[in-house]
């Protein structure tokens, strides 16, 4: 990857993640690159437009690349930190690299997947983190609802 611009790679989820705000959704967008940069595939939260609360953008993304004999090779490209559910996707299918757009919104588990072995590139792109920060103050129940937590009261 150190000939690939992580940049560009972002700017594949970063479309996917806008589509998914124009439908309504969680706008959060993945992509599945192999390590030459060939775009395996790609895809955005789905939750809301599918009523299936498993299709995170990198489950849906790595869903859309298909059946490999393995993931060794591949850099999985997110606009968000991914959460425990995703990052435990990444470890089970031993994804070597993550790109990651921005996790000040959310710090999900790059954490925990880089003390495993994974390469955590976090970017810290403010176009991702200006996308969350918005849908965040427009649709705080569904944020909440995504990230499986109670909103904080109010008082």
């Amino acid at each position: 990857m150190d000939e690939i611009d992580p940049a560009a790679l972002l700017a594949v989820a970063l479309d996917e993640a806008r589509r998914g705000a124009a439908e309504g959704g969680v706008p959060v967008g993945a992509a599945l690159f192999g390590r030459d940069g060939e775009l395996l595939g790609r895809g955005r939260n789905r939750r809301v437009q599918d009523g299936d609360p498993s299709t995170h953008a990198e489950t849906s993304a790595f869903r859309a690349a298909g059946r490999r004999p393995h993931y060794r090779d591949t850099i999985m490209v997110t606009t968000l930190s991914p959460c425990w559910y995703c990052s435990g996707l990444v470890r089970q299918f031993g994804i070597p690299h993550v790109v990651i757009g921005e996790a000040r919104t959310f710090s999900g588990g790059h954490d925990w997947l880089a003390g495993h072995g994974v390469r955590i590139t976090l970017l810290d792109d403010p176009t991702c983190a200006e996308l969350m920060a918005g849908f965040v103050r427009r649709r705080p129940d569904l944020w909440f609802e995504d990230i499986g937590e109670d909103p904080p009261a109010r008082g």
